[in-house]
């Protein structure tokens, strides 16, 4: 009898052994018990009946990344392109994960792929590099839903790498070669009209400036002979106040007005004589006065008397 007890309490403390579960807190694990869904066992040290229940599942709670392969891609404009990307994840419901489809992970990557060709279709080859950011945001509400009944939640997708076929890349880089050279002829353009512009501006400057010069010139020109004018006439005016001033003094002195205009006036008989155009000249020789006028009147005209 003694040698059964012994197996027995070792089988038994086997079995005991083998049902004691220790589960941690970024993992969870799955028991049915006779074929049936049982529970989940929480965090910590958690005990299965050896026989009865068994652990079906045994996941990870953390966030995981999901590697896409490449694939083909068509887009609205009928350009061939290669895609892959990348999916972060997280189990949040691992019973239902379990139950609601065979192979979660294959199930997701044949999501991605087939949400990834559906965006691609909907955009032209430029808005796929352009609106990646958009294209991301899209993917992510799409597959957070798709995902939602297997209890996963998709925190994050990224488009990893977006490659046209070796036919269009030629293609882009001369469209960007000739962009570039259009540009840079603007620019060139744009630089000989500044040019241009700059030296039409600075010619005109200095034909302005040449001309203020000038006509600052002529009013200073003017000036300085409206002044001489004046001090002429002042001095003229001057004269013959002291002229007159003296005759009225000296009684005598217009004797002596009269020999001193005498001795012109004869000196003035031979210029008279060979002027090409004649002018009369009819003066009173004994008044000095009138001599002076005549003469001041003919030299005003510009002519010789006669």
């Amino acid at each position: 009898m003694e040698t059964l007890v012994i197996p027995v309490i070792a089988v038994l403390a086997a079995l005991g052994v083998s049902g004691v579960k220790v589960t941690s807190s970024s993992r969870s694990m799955l028991v049915e018990r006779l074929g049936k869904y049982n529970r989940q066992l929480q965090p910590g040290l958690s005990f299965v009946l050896p026989g009865v229940e068994k652990v079906v599942s045994h996941e990870s709670l953390k966030e995981r990344v999901l590697d896409i392969p490449p694939q083909q891609c068509i887009t609205r404009d009928n350009v061939a392109i290669e895609v892959d990307a990348v999916v972060y994840w997280q189990l949040l419901e691992h019973s239902r994960a379990y139950y609601a489809v065979d192979n979660l992970q294959a199930a997701m990557v044949n999501l991605v792929l087939t949400q990834i060709r559906a965006e691609m279709g909907k955009l032209d080859l430029d808005q796929t590099f352009t609106t990646r950011q958009e294209v991301n945001e899209a993917l992510l509400r799409e597959l957070d839903q798709a995902t939602d009944p297997w209890g996963v939640k998709v925190t994050r997708v990224e488009l990893r790498d977006i490659r046209p076929s070796a036919r269009v890349q030629d293609a882009m880089e001369q469209q960007m070669t000739a962009e570039r050279e259009k540009r840079a002829a603007i620019l060139r353009s744009e630089g000989e009209r500044e040019s241009q512009v700059n030296a039409a501006k600075g010619r005109a400057e200095a034909l302005v400036l040449d001309a203020k010069a000038k006509q600052e010139a002529l009013l200073l020109e003017a000036e300085a002979q409206s002044k001489q004018q004046v001090l002429l006439a002042s001095a003229r005016a001057e004269a013959a106040a002291a002229l007159a001033l003296t005759i009225d003094a000296h009684p005598a002195a217009s004797e002596s007005l009269r020999l001193l205009l005498a001795g012109d006036w004869m000196g003035m008989g031979g210029e008279l004589a060979r002027a090409p155009g004649g002018s009369v000249l009819m003066v009173d020789p004994q008044s000095p006065a009138a001599l002076l006028t005549a003469l001041r009147g003919l030299q005003e005209r510009g002519g010789a008397p006669r």
